[in-house]
């Protein structure tokens, strides 16, 4: 039995928005206006006002690459009733990513999200494929409402840190 919080995330797991590397992000077919960064940075995306929209259609590709290696657990993605995302697709450690050959590429995992998780409720991801993840690349393929525009409010990542081991703070031993 897995011991968890009343926002429903694991106990022992960090929301890893600390680990992203924030220079290597990128939003393929998002609005200027509405950024990503709307719904993944903290302080933003808890604002009910400021939200991810797609620009072209309804479809996103996001890329998000971490500063360390994560084990990742679940995701949240809150959205509006309407426009919120339905059908997702993650791929782990999968870069350079575009329309053009997100389908040539097998999922890490997929999910349809219900109304619950657009709400908040994290969608808990197959852990063996998400055990040594230096990236996480997530494809939104639709709308609840099958329309023209998809509207993200937050994106949050639950997970571990691997614990890896600083190479210049070892010391060489000398020979006696």
């Amino acid at each position: 039995m897995s011991a968890e919080s009343a926002s429903g995330i694991q106990k022992g797991l960090v929301d890893l928005v600390d680990f992203i590397d924030w220079s290597g992000v990128e939003c393929l077919n998002q609005s200027p206006v509405h950024s990503l960064p709307n719904a993944l940075k903290q302080g933003y995306r808890e604002d009910d006002g400021l939200h991810l929209e797609s620009h072209a259609d309804e479809q996103l590709l996001i890329y998000i690459p971490f500063s360390q290696v994560v084990k990742l657990h679940s995701i949240a993605i809150i959205g509006p009733e309407e426009e919120g995302p339905k059908g997702v697709k993650f791929f782990s450690n999968r870069e350079h990513m575009g329309f053009s050959n997100v389908s040539d590429f097998p999922p890490s995992d997929t999910a349809i999200l219900s109304e619950d998780n657009l709400k908040g409720k994290p969608l808990i991801l197959k852990y063996v494929k998400f055990q040594n993840v230096h990236s996480l690349t997530i494809f939104i393929e639709d709308n609840q409402a099958a329309s023209e525009i998809t509207k993200v409010q937050k994106i949050a990542l639950y997970g571990t840190t691997m614990e890896t081991t600083d190479m210049k703070g070892l010391k060489k031993i000398e020979d006696h």
